[in-house]
């Protein structure tokens, strides 16, 4: 089958969305698929090395929001289009191509609700009115990552109104790449962290667009936790152009020596950081996060995890950890405080409990499977 994919951020800028659109097409070509990824080229990001991967620099371009011009007529020759929604500029665009090629499946994955502040909000708050329920109902097949997301998204009218067309499909993980393995000793020393110490792990972007994941309230539960834990640590893997602020903040609290802002991971290195963790948190702080990847990589791993109690996270959370309110530091020390007060037995049955949800559920070979048992009845149907 030869496949489409359209998504606004796509590896080497790290996003959750970019990253599970790589893995999926990736994996598709493998099962003897034909895909090619429609992307911009942003500024300051590289393209990567990717035979599959088309870059086109945008007519107008804001922040993640492009415009790809030209893009139905690269899309006449493909016999299915696969947009990962929200793509603002685009998303239009391709819903325009399915009503000209009424008998070419189109599938959306609806991978989040879009929040900002100020006028951005107001921005996105009229094209959720407006303009995603006119790409939703143009779709074949909508694809969510949990129905307990969609039940409380900007796209719940259009999930009541046609259930039938929505699909629960969540995000893989490499199960082969995120495994359990002993703690990486040379990456503490790189760090000058001390390999015996409690370790908690943020894994996530810090540009303003990911403003969302909640490094302050991070921040806060470690300095209260370190009333009860001296020694504990925080490692956070990321960058963007809020880096800096979130460094300065962690310096006010007087807690920057026991954290590590080390940057971007490498595509090689990021599973040694999870394997440096005994947990990883994802404090995020509302509906931007719909799923929380870095969940099931730290499942994978072998890594419990404490998340905010928000749509979608806290259906995967729960399956290897625990949830907390979210923008709440108290609860969230709390919930960390709770895990280093179990038993070293209690501990390991929870890290056993966190790889077998990854193998079970979200390994990719499932996942990939479920696209294309989807893809091929939407295409039976047309």
């Amino acid at each position: 089958m030869k496949i489409a994919q359209l998504v606004c951020v796509f590896p080497p800028y790290y996003a959750g969305m970019g990253n599970a659109a790589y893995e999926l097409s990736a994996r598709l070509i493998a099962r003897g698929h034909d895909v090619t990824v429609y992307t911009p080229e942003y500024g300051g990001h590289n393209p990567a090395n990717f035979e599959f991967a088309k870059y086109i620099k945008p007519t107008l371009s804001y922040g993640n929001a492009a415009r790809l011009s030209g893009i139905q007529k690269e899309l006449a020759e493909y016999d299915l289009v696969h947009l990962h929604y929200p793509f603002f500029g685009t998303a239009g665009m391709a819903r325009k191509w399915k009503l000209e090629n009424p008998k070419k499946p189109f599938v959306v994955t609806y991978h989040m609700d879009t929040r900002a502040p100020s006028w951005k909000g107001l921005v996105f708050a009229v094209y959720a009115k407006i303009w995603m329920p006119r790409i939703l109902r143009a779709a074949d097949a909508i694809i969510a990552s949990t129905f307990d997301y969609i039940e409380n998204s900007d796209a719940r009218k259009i999930f009541l109104e046609n259930k039938s067309k929505w699909h629960e499909i969540p995000f893989g993980v490499d199960t082969e790449r995120f495994a359990p393995a002993k703690k990486p000793v040379g990456l503490f020393a790189r760090h000058d962290l001390n390999v015996q110490s409690p370790t908690l792990l943020f894994v996530g972007g810090m540009d303003v667009a990911h403003a969302f994941k909640g490094v302050p309230i991070l921040l806060q539960a470690l300095r209260l936790l370190q009333e009860t834990i001296p020694d504990i640590q925080l490692v956070l893997v990321g960058d963007g152009d809020e880096r800096k602020k979130f460094e300065l903040l962690a310096r006010a609290m007087g807690i920057s020596k026991s954290v590590r802002f080390v940057g971007r991971a490498s595509h090689q290195e990021l599973p040694f950081y999870y394997n440096m963790a005994d947990i990883l948190v994802l404090p995020s702080t509302h509906q931007g996060e719909a799923f929380g990847i870095v969940l099931i990589e730290a499942m994978g791993s072998g890594v419990p995890v404490v998340a905010s109690d928000i749509p979608g996270v806290r259906s995967i959370a729960k399956r290897a950890g625990t949830t907390v309110e979210r923008q709440n530091p108290v609860a969230l020390a709390e919930a960390v405080l709770d895990y280093f007060s179990l038993s070293l037995e209690e501990q390991n049955a929870l890290k056993t409990q966190a790889r077998q949800v990854a193998e079970e559920n979200f390994s990719w070979d499932h996942v990939v499977s479920l696209h294309e048992k989807l893809y091929t009845s939407i295409g039976r149907t047309l």
